[in-house]
């Protein structure tokens, strides 16, 4: 069991699958000049079924999400998922995408047992898209939504990064789109998790502002107590349902308290938070033929120190200076 000394257990395994990614969104990287992982570093296919194998027939996870970077890059990510489907508990499984590659994907990912997809989009103007990536795919994304849905990878979430001067004004649309086509929206605060390390605090668009934007157009009732567990988005049903949206507001009202995450980089270190600075390398053992045992025990020893909070709800906190595409969001 993954439990730490604040009582919380770790039961969601987020697994980064490579660093790489065909966008270059203005709050994640920069345009040019990151230093991308080696194939020698970064986990085999092999390895990472072993490992994800470890997290759920030993250590009580029961649900694993692939993420990058940009998933669907990894030429060997339908194999993987189909092998992870086979383990007994089955997990449930997730990715989390831009979606560029979900047309000729969704499918086979369905076939093979993936349960659900997550697509980044917080546009829905192609001009702006091209602005915040730095990429003329916004058709892409789009088509590859409708191929999710199709193939049933549901519920199709969508996640939106509003950004000021740029798209702040496009909650209430978002919504609205997301409620006709059937895709929950999450909006998610924007963090800091730039390589150029351009992220302030002052500026951005919190949970409050977005909530008051889609109130001018739609009502909104909190979901009751004790249905949102461990999830970081807050919810609301809109215009009294079935629809939903979500809110997840890491910065203004972090959910510490109730994670239950751990997370495997694409290098094979064990994160116990996002913007932990401290790693623990599972590789390393994997490669020196360790057995099932030892590397259980050094995930239970790595996750028991995790720290009571991110530190995002602290004005002063510094941004991590590994680049956030291999660690996974």
């Amino acid at each position: 069991m993954l439990i730490d000394t604040y009582d919380r257990v770790a039961t969601d395994l987020r697994v980064s699958l490579t660093d790489r990614c065909n966008l270059r969104c203005t709050y994640c990287m920069p345009e040019e000049g990151l230093q991308w992982l080696g194939k020698p570093d970064l986990l085999t296919d092999d390895e990472i079924v072993r490992l994800v194998r470890i997290a759920v027939t030993r250590l009580g996870v029961t649900e694993v999400r692939f993420t990058g970077g940009e998933p669907l890059l990894r030429p060997g990510l339908v194999s993987i998922v189909q092998r992870c489907a086979e383990l007994d508990p089955r997990p449930r499984m997730s990715l989390t995408t831009n979606g560029i590659g979900l047309k000729r994907t969704a499918a086979a990912l369905k076939d093979a047992g993936l349960d659900r997809v997550n697509v980044s989009l917080d546009t829905l103007r192609p001009e702006v898209f091209k602005t915040l990536t730095r990429r003329d795919r916004h058709h892409d994304v789009l088509t590859g939504l409708e191929a999710a849905h199709e193939a049933g990878l549901t519920p199709v979430k969508v996640n939106t990064v509003l950004m000021p001067g740029l798209n702040d004004d496009e909650a209430p649309d978002l919504l609205a789109w997301a409620v006709e086509h059937g895709y929950e929206l999450r909006f998610i605060e924007q963090m800091p998790l730039d390589a150029q390390h351009g992220w302030k605090r002052d500026g951005m668009i919190t949970a409050g502002d977005i909530l008051a934007s889609l109130r001018t157009r739609f009502d909104l009732t909190a979901e009751e107590d004790g249905e949102r567990g461990s999830a970081p988005a807050e919810r609301w049903t809109v215009d009294g349902g079935p629809h939903r949206v979500g809110v997840v507001a890491s910065v203004t009202r972090p959910f510490c308290r109730a994670c239950d995450r751990t997370r495997l980089t694409a290098d094979g270190q064990v994160r116990t938070c996002l913007f932990a600075r401290e790693e623990t390398d599972l590789r390393g053992a994997l490669r020196s033929e360790a057995p099932d045992e030892e590397i259980a025990r050094l995930w239970e020893q790595a996750m028991w120190g995790k720290k009571a909070g991110s530190g995002l709800d602290d004005p002063s906190f510094l941004q991590p200076d590994r680049p956030m595409s291999a660690i996974g969001g």
